[in-house]
């Protein structure tokens, strides 16, 4: 493979995608320039659907376009629609005991909420990310009181309603993989501006890591898995084989940047790498190709209906992982798997007729319904995954 003409060419496909497709389809269809905000129920065309907005968007946009103002181009569009996203969750979002909303109507009346807090871990990396491109620390400051309610929230008992009945006690892959980006995220404002924080932040990572190293990394199934017990148990059951390949990728690629932060430390490159390996080795679809949806570590079959189908997110997520991989060790096994998994992704999920990407296929890679978005798809893993790609291309060449 010659490696770098092979990079040249995702840099120019990312970076055009980005900006001549991506951003100006949800800039055209999904801001809305009357209530703040983005709408994310939009059909094939861009059409709105629904104008219930999703929370996590709010802040998955106020992060992606202030993210793209910093590493893209200083667009001013892309910057005011970050602020736009971040004023709508201050002004409506957040219910009178700190905890944010699920839903809500267009103009920010409250529908729905829910027992996570993944709302606030997005809007906290939209104020950071705002904060860096508009040099106003009062942003990153806002970043940080969020980050330390989540805490708060979880560690207050009863305050988040639990999934399940004390009978059969758990902990969850998700929360734990996602506090190491959040804190990553806010730790780059905070040590810009020169804030305390750092320290308690970095303290954070090093929590979730040992808890996905000891708990969630079992050697056994050579997976990562979704739910343990409190101590990292197997749990014999549907739920405690769950095996999300395109969750366990992403985890792989968080720790390998915050590997690349502390000077490719070899302890958290083997980490990442081994997770990276064994979720590729359960989620590629030898058969179609792509990252499969959900697997069982038994081999048994697994009771959800997309179990079998190729959802946008994972695919993306192994593009920036097997990028990330290749970077911390030049090893071309990686380039390769990131040019597998580039060329079924972009050959199946772009709409070249109206614009965007599909989210949702069959295994076989037809498309099972041609919306571009609803409360869980939006302008976020699709534009994330194309920045990184940008970002660490260049630091490649």
């Amino acid at each position: 493979m010659n490696v770098q003409k092979y990079l040249a060419g995702c840099y120019e496909q990312c970076h055009s995608e980005l900006t001549d497709n991506i951003l100006p389809f949800w800039l055209k269809y999904g801001l809305d320039r009357e209530n703040g905000g983005v709408y994310t129920c939009l059909d094939r065309d861009g059409t709105l659907m629904d104008t219930t907005k999703s929370v996590w968007f709010q802040g998955r946009f106020g992060f992606i376009a202030a993210f793209a103002y910093n590493h893209i181009a200083q667009n001013p569009e892309w910057l005011a629609a970050s602020k736009s996203c971040i004023d709508f969750i201050d002004a409506h979002c957040i219910d009178t005991d700190g905890h944010f909303f699920f839903e809500v109507m267009a103009d920010g009346t409250p529908l729905r909420k829910r027992r996570y807090v993944f709302s606030e871990g997005f809007a906290a990396i939209a104020n950071s990310e705002y904060a860096l491109a508009t040099g106003e620390k009062r942003y990153a400051e806002r970043a940080v009181e969020i980050f330390q309610s989540i805490i708060r929230m979880m560690e207050t008992p009863g305050f988040l309603p639990a999934k399940y009945l004390p009978t059969q006690e758990s902990r969850g892959h998700s929360i734990t993989m996602i506090l190491v980006n959040t804190a990553a995220r806010i730790r780059e404002a905070v040590e810009h501006f020169g804030m305390e924080g750092a320290d308690m932040l970095s303290a954070e990572i090093d929590k979730s890591i040992h808890l996905l190293r000891t708990y969630f990394m079992h050697p056994e199934f050579e997976a990562l898995l979704e739910c343990v017990g409190p101590n990292g148990e197997f749990i014999d059951n549907i739920n405690g084989r769950l095996i999300n390949p395109g969750h366990c990728i992403e985890t792989s690629w968080f720790i390998l940047e915050e590997a690349k932060y502390r000077g490719w430390p070899k302890d958290l490159v083997d980490m990442a790498l081994t997770i990276l390996d064994w979720s590729w080795k359960w989620g590629w679809d030898e058969q179609y190709g792509g990252i499969i949806n959900f697997r069982d570590c038994k081999g048994f079959p697994q009771q959800d209906y997309s179990q079998d189908m190729k959802f946008w997110w994972p695919q993306t997520e192994a593009i920036i992982a097997t990028l990330y991989a290749y970077q911390a060790t030049k090893d071309e096994k990686y380039l390769k798997m990131h040019q597998t998994i580039c060329e079924w992704t972009w050959g199946h999920f772009p709409d070249r007729q109206c614009g965007e990407w599909y989210g949702y296929l069959h295994r076989d890679g037809t498309v099972a319904q041609p919306a571009k978005g609803n409360i869980f798809k939006g302008p976020f893993h699709i534009p994330r995954m194309l920045i990184k790609s940008c970002q660490l291309i260049e630091e490649l060449q």
